[in-house]
């Protein structure tokens, strides 16, 4: 009888979590889903091989894994926060030894049969371990020097890592992830200015030390013209696809740019411009549109939170995901430099979109879990 009635009231609660979850937010990230299978089915040439079915697949995959996790208490994936950083430094320095070379950077390690990407993994760790680090931190110790020092290393070494790799463009959205953790917590704005003010000390100094492609491809933005065959190839064909597309776009299958293969990396870092090329100006607006949904979504949430672990761990998440679509939707309209970062959910890949969802998962453990109450609430505002 103890057995059975265990069993009925675990059912319950399950059931009870599944209503808690905001399945008009799922909705969204499946249409986006499909649209970058659409976009994906144009880039294999009117195909779902070789990117359009394995992105469908992985995505089926990352939507249980999403919803397994929004299954799970928060006060358990509270303490597992520093765990998962300490595992994702590990692979990071795993991959400064004997990580996988490709396109000139080591960024990947191998893991049965998989190529594993940890500095996209470290960016769900660190929000985690900064959101469980100023989860009760009072206002006091928030303004204390010394208490801020572990985070700030906790931010720094990873950037380090990832700069190393190299990938300018990830250690970039890492640093500004910790900067708006940090900020969102409580840490006092001009903090921020003195560091800005050293960072404009050190850029001359750091730009020096950038390798030769990442020094390219900053003249290449200021100056695309400059090297048209070569380093401003890229975003040349960029900005001449999204200027094909117009106001309506020429067409599902008919981008010229896109299918003479003019377009360089259509299928992950340049997706966006193959989408404006076909579906035009009112495709791409509309596309934005429903990723700006996403990205206010992931801040409701985050407003809706009675604790400050869910809070800081939503606002991380969806600020990952945002910065995710600026970086890319702004390279590829030659407004920032070319960076190498993936349009998520719509972009082909393997480690960025698992990321992606893992990331969605916690966000919808927030939102089930918003109302639960943690051990010690002493400093919780």
């Amino acid at each position: 009888m103890m057995q059975r009635r265990l069993i009925r009231e675990t059912s319950f609660g399950l059931t009870s979590k599944l209503w808690q979850i905001s399945w008009s937010y799922i909705v969204l990230l499946c249409v986006l889903a499909a649209i970058g299978y659409a976009g994906l089915y144009s880039a294999g040439g009117g195909s779902p091989e070789p990117y359009a079915s394995r992105h469908i697949l992985r995505f089926a995959f990352g939507l249980v894994l999403m919803l397994s996790i929004a299954l799970v208490d928060i006060r358990f994936l509270a303490r597992l926060a520093w765990p998962a950083y300490f595992v994702s430094l590990a692979l990071l320095i795993l991959v400064a030894r004997y990580g996988h070379i490709g396109k000139g950077a080591q960024r990947w390690i191998e893991f049965a049969g998989l190529q594993i990407q940890p500095s996209e993994f470290m960016k769900l760790a660190l929000v985690m371990a900064l959101a469980s680090w100023f989860h009760r931190a009072s206002w006091q110790r928030i303004g204390n020097p010394l208490f801020l020092i572990p985070p700030a290393l906790a931010v720094l070494v990873p950037v380090g890592l990832i700069l190393k790799e190299p990938n300018l463009g990830t250690a970039v959205i890492v640093a500004v992830l910790g900067g708006v953790m940090f900020l969102a917590a409580g840490v006092r704005w001009w903090k921020f200015a003195l560091l800005a003010g050293a960072i404009g000390f050190v850029a001359p100094v750091a730009y020096n030390h950038l390798h030769d492609y990442q020094k390219a491809r900053i003249t290449t933005f200021l100056n695309p013209e400059s090297d048209p065959l070569g380093a401003g190839y890229n975003i040349i064909q960029s900005k001449i696809a999204l200027g094909a597309g117009g106001m309506w776009g020429e067409g599902f299958l008919r981008g010229t740019q896109n299918h003479l293969n003019f377009l360089p990396e259509k299928q992950t870092d340049f997706i966006f411009t193959s989408l404006a090329e076909e579906f035009g100006f009112v495709g791409g607006l509309a596309l934005l549109g429903l990723l700006c949904l996403i990205v206010l979504g992931g801040m409701a949430i985050a407003l809706r939170c009675r604790h400050q672990f869910g809070r800081l761990l939503a606002l991380g998440i969806a600020t990952n995901f945002f910065m995710y679509v600026f970086v890319n939707v702004a390279m590829v309209m030659g407004v920032i430099p070319v960076g190498g970062v993936p349009l998520p959910l719509v972009s082909h890949g393997g480690s960025a979109m698992i990321t992606v969802m893992l990331g969605f998962g916690l966000l919808m453990s927030a939102h089930v879990h918003r109302n639960a109450e943690f051990a010690d609430r002493r400093d919780e505002l």
